[in-house]
Formats: C-alpha cells, structure tokens, sequence
C-alpha cells in the first residue's frame, strides 16, 4: 500500500518531520511518500494562505505522477479537501477531519490545540463543514506560529498551557492542531491525563483502513468528476 502525504506549505524542513510522523503511525508494508507543493505559503497561518496553500496543494496533485492508493492531506484546518476528492480516484484522508472522528470515539467533548489564536476560526469552519463541529468545546491556540514549532521545549511548554485551557473547558479528549505537532501526543496526554489524538497519524490509519476495505469517494452528487473545461494553472 502507497500512501501520499501533502504538506501544505513550502518548508521542506516541515515535510520531512510530518513524514517521520506518518511513517511511525503507519503499519508494516505501508510505503509513505511526503511531498512539498512548488509554490505557496512558506506556513499556512490565516485565509489567504489557506487558499494559496489549497490551490498549490491541487496543483501538486494534479501533476504528481506517481500513483497512490490513498492521499493524506496534512494541513489542519485548511482548505481543498472537497476539490482534492474531486479531483482523485483514491480516497483522500484530512487530518483535521481523521483527528476530530477519532476523538469523538475517546470522549464526548473534545479540544483542539492549534498554532496562533488567528487560526482558531478557521479551523472551527473546518470542523463545521465536516459535520464534527457538535462536540468540539474548545479551539485554543499557544500563541506560537508554526516555524516556532521548531523550539521543542518551548513548544511543549505552551501545548501544555493550551491543553490545559481546553481540558478546563469540558475537554475529555486533545486534539493537535498542526502538522508540525506530530509525534508530540504520547507526551501531551502523559503530561494531562487524558488522551491526546495526532491528526497525522490518525488521518494515515483511517486512510489504510480504507484502502483494505476496498473503499472509495462516492461520485453519487457531490463528489463527482469535474466538469470538462479548460483551466489555467500556475505556469501554464
């Protein structure tokens, strides 16, 4: 089984950590391939990136000649995922939407942790649009941006602050609200007490899950083929 992990910005440096994470989440004879869109956002941290991200994202999908069994999309709370399952025959996996269906098996109320507080309302339009918004008691950013997801200590310092607000606030379940936070669960729930979900690795386990079961987007409505037109992309 092959599965395609996008990052959804421009920093390399990101791509290989988020692949580090879908690879230790994945099972044996998985193959897990992390790719960078060409252009875009260095870090998708408001609207505008997130639709600049969106787009570079489908581009990349569009021209990526490998084939894939399943596709990762690993942005938290970012757009394209309906055009992405659109555009391809294989399942496509969000993480904001894998980590939020996994957290509800865990609790009934959940909370996300994310980056800067100005990602917070995007992320809970995510989760509406999903339909997983009803349990969802708490969007908490740490004030970091993602390239400072880099500084580990200072990073799982204000995870835990974060945390801490959200489990306050009615949350029996953490969810990490960034790609760059993979790998960071297992210490997170230690430190709080209460289990704590890896959007990465959350969005690869369900992606192999579907893959086995032979399942596939539906094309019954919403999720049909684009229409048949000329479009104009970046480059061309």
């Amino acid at each position: 089984m092959r599965i395609l992990v996008t990052n959804c910005n421009t920093t390399e440096a990101m791509t290989k950590e988020i692949e580090t994470g879908a690879r230790a989440a994945a099972s044996p004879g998985t193959e897990i391939v992390a790719l960078t869109p060409k252009w875009g956002p260095e870090s998708a941290e408001g609207w505008l990136d997130s639709f600049l991200s969106a787009a570079a994202v489908l581009d990349l999908l569009r021209t990526t000649e490998e084939t894939f069994d399943a596709v990762v999309l690993a942005g938290f709370g970012e757009h394209g995922r309906e055009g992405a399952r659109e555009l391809l025959d294989v399942p496509v996996v969000d993480i904001t939407e894998a980590a939020a269906h996994l957290a509800g098996l865990l609790g009934r109320r959940y909370g996300v942790v994310t980056t800067l507080d100005r990602t917070c309302g995007l992320i809970e339009d995510s989760l509406h649009s999903a339909g997983v918004d009803r349990n969802c008691v708490a969007v908490v950013g740490t004030g970091l941006s993602v390239l400072e997801l880099r500084d580990e200590e200072r990073t799982e310092s204000a995870l835990l602050t974060a945390g801490s607000r959200a489990r306050d606030a009615g949350a029996e379940v953490l969810v990490l609200g960034c790609a760059g936070m993979t790998g960071l669960d297992r210490k997170m729930s230690a430190m709080l007490d209460v289990p704590v979900v890896d959007g990465v690795a959350a969005a690869v386990r369900l992606a192999e899950s579907l893959v086995a079961l032979g399942l596939r987007t539906s094309r019954a409505g919403s999720y049909a083929r684009p229409l048949d037109k000329h479009r104009t992309w970046p480059g061309e």
